[in-house]
């Protein structure tokens, strides 16, 4: 069976989107296909998908053969056609969004003075302190060619030598200190290491006659030269994960244990040649001041670590980065490329100046912290986290958030490649109640539809999946699906103060449907024993019907969540994936901002919660309008709440 699409991935499949790909493809038993221009590659290996260089928009068809064929096309075209797929749990700026471009590294900067040198801008921010140097050595070949008697024997190491570095990985992605960005780039890796093009590629040339070793240096080297030579910037950096990935092998087989970055001073500015970005994962991350290497780029792994932890690099010196192996302390400017070695007294104090002013503009809004924004007439308004995964908890508490606002199930589900059961359910959503107590939890019942895969779910094929068979409208189609998370959800109830909200609501029989199954768990579990508690339900607004019945709703419901997101799409007519009407995708306008004042004002008449959980929730320009039309609880991404909770202090002191 075959079937074509157009691809909507966000970038095309590169290396986490083709990773997750990679995995659902392995989910099934048929054989599977991906082909683009002719080329047919299996779907599940990460390398020869990552080759295949699939962009967004472009055409590619799907070709199984097995007993699951049909079910194996279905959940892929349905990955393929997600723009949001393998994307949900990455790092605030994904690989090829928005992500800098590279600057001109054949002449130093203008003011850098003759110290200075001009790379890559891959990470904002600036920074000045000890270089900490990191070369580890090469590692070579043995040269000497074996025995026949000895080949097995050396294959059997290699592939030990595999499942090493994919167990070393395996105890990394295990860790909870790990994020979500860094966890993706580390499965992608993982990935590599046992992909058919590497370990096929070794043991022709270990039966060939070559030791381990060579033979690992001499495919990584190959298939890092495939990437090379591929027009993309993004697929171009995957070579240095190649050589990292065969490089982590080889001193496996060596019996070595790489140069550690364990003692990298507080502040310290991190130079290398390069760096992998497993072993940039790993290390105290909390201690690198910046970083400075000769490979890399913008799109590289190393640049999306350090944007995702705010850490300042500039990338791409070439061989220039040998001119820092002797440095004592060195700046460096991220935002435009600039390093400079042993500034002088004046660049010190520069720079020392552009730090500490970026510093007090932290420092400001950290004190909101452990703020509780009240305005003038003493009202709470919560300033909540949108998140996807107990992994995001970390940073939402440490943002101050005020419980979460919006917990998105869909990716629990779609994490997994059998529907999540009602254990692993009520054991992820107990744990978020736990983490918050006693502020509010909202999650999310499964927003799940044609425009995101679920193994286990079968979509019917819809020319606008967005209005189609998603949200709420498949879970009441499908009880044995929702009943098992809205006993899950009772369960975690007893933990701590869990709210429930659908989204998708149309019709006010979607409401008084879900009541009924609710009531219905909550009997099961009684005449099982199982403790469990009630929780409130809400809904969310997302469609233009929803804030036309929104007096009738209220008086059904225990709150309003407004989706700015979908809202403002329904709204304008204006899908928001789509940059050709971008311009009509605005919440500000007078039409959306209407629609949000309907809902506030049938919430307030009720005597009911509204809040938001769209992006405009952390608007500094909305967020005043907002909070006058009776909102009094605000749901958004971690990096906006203290910027937030400002906003709403400096309401209250005006009056």
């Amino acid at each position: 069976m075959e079937r074509s699409t157009i691809v909507r991935v966000h970038e095309g499949l590169h290396a986490r989107p083709a990773t997750r790909f990679v995995k659902l493809a392995k989910g099934f038993e048929s054989d599977v296909e991906l082909v683009k221009d002719g080329k047919a590659v299996s779907a599940k290996s990460s390398v020869k998908l990552m080759l295949l260089a699939v962009k967004e928009n472009q055409e590619v068809t799907v070709r199984a053969n097995g007993a699951d064929a049909i079910e194996a096309i279905e959940a892929l075209i349905g990955y393929l056609e997600n723009p949001k797929a393998g994307l949900d749990d990455e790092d605030p700026q994904p690989a090829g969004d928005a992500a800098p471009e590279p600057a001109a590294v054949s002449a130093p900067a203008a003011t850098a003075g003759a110290n200075g040198l001009r790379g890559v801008a891959a990470s904002e921010g600036v920074a000045i302190g000890p270089a900490f140097a990191h070369y580890p050595p090469d590692i070579a070949g043995q040269g000497r060619m074996l025995q026949d008697s000895e080949i097995s024997g050396e294959i059997d190491r290699f592939h030990a030598a595999v499942a090493a570095v994919q167990a070393r990985m395996d105890r990394a992605l295990a860790q909870d200190s790990l994020s979500a960005g860094d966890r993706g780039i580390v499965a992608a890796l993982r990935d590599i290491a046992a992909d058919d093009s590497l370990t096929g590629e070794v043991e022709g040339l270990i039966k060939g006659g070559n030791d381990a070793i060579s033979a690992v240096i001499t495919a990584a080297s190959t298939i890092a030269a495939d990437f090379s030579a591929v027009d993309d910037h993004y697929l171009n950096a995957r070579a240095d994960d190649v050589h990292a990935v065969g490089r982590q092998i080889c001193l496996v087989l060596l019996g070595q244990d790489d140069v550690s970055l364990e003692n990298i001073p507080q502040g310290a500015i991190l130079i290398a040649d390069d760096i992998g970005a497993w072993d940039l994962a790993r290390a105290p991350l909390k201690r690198i001041g910046g970083v400075v290497c000769g490979h890399g780029g913008a799109t590289s792994h190393i640049a999306i670590i350090a944007r995702s932890h705010g850490i300042p690099a500039v990338l791409g010196l070439g061989d220039r980065i040998n001119a820092l192996r002797t440095a004592r302390e060195v700046a460096i400017d991220g935002n435009g490329g600039h390093v400079i070695i042993d500034p002088d007294v004046a660049t010190r104090a520069d720079f020392a100046g552009r730090v500490e002013a970026a510093a007090n503009e932290r420092a400001g809004l950290a004190v909101f912290k452990t703020v509780t924004p009240k305005l003038a007439d003493g009202r709470i308004i919560e300033v909540a986290a949108n998140i996807g995964s107990l992994e995001e908890i970390e940073a939402a508490q440490e943002a101050g958030a005020m419980g979460v606002g919006l917990f998105r199930t869909e990716l629990l589900f779609m994490r997994h490649m059998h529907l999540p059961s009602e254990d692993m359910q009520a054991e992820t959503y107990a744990a978020l109640a736990k983490a918050f107590a006693p502020y509010p939890v909202i999650v999310r019942t499964l927003d799940i539809g044609g425009d995101k895969p679920i193994a286990g779910i079968e979509f019917p094929d819809e020319e606008n999946p967005f209005l189609g068979w998603r949200g709420i409208r498949m879970c009441l189609d499908r009880p044995d699906i929702f009943k098992r998370q809205l006993r899950a959800l009772l369960r975690a109830a007893v933990h701590g103060n869990i709210k429930v909200m659908l989204p998708m609501v149309s019709d006010i029989s979607e409401v008084r449907q879900t009541r009924v199954l609710v009531e219905e768990c909550a009997a099961e579990l009684r005449g099982e024993g199982v403790p469990h508690a009630a929780f409130d339900l809400g809904v969310m607004i997302e469609t233009p019907a929803a804030v036309l019945i929104a007096p009738v709703l209220a008086k059904e419901v225990a709150f309003f969540s407004i989706g700015t997101n979908d809202l403002t799409q329904y709204i304008m007519a204006a899908d928001r994936l789509n940059p050709t009407v971008a311009k009509l995708n605005d919440v500000a306008n007078p039409a959306v901002m209407s629609a949000i004042e309907l809902t506030a004002r049938a919430g307030v008449a009720a005597g009911i919660m509204v809040g938001m959980c769209g992006e405009a929730a952390g608007r500094p320009d909305l967020i005043p309008v907002f909070v006058k039309m009776g909102l009094t609880e605000l749901s958004m991404s971690p990096a906006s709440i203290q910027r937030a909770k400002k906003t709403i202090a400096a309401m209250a002191a005006e009056g």
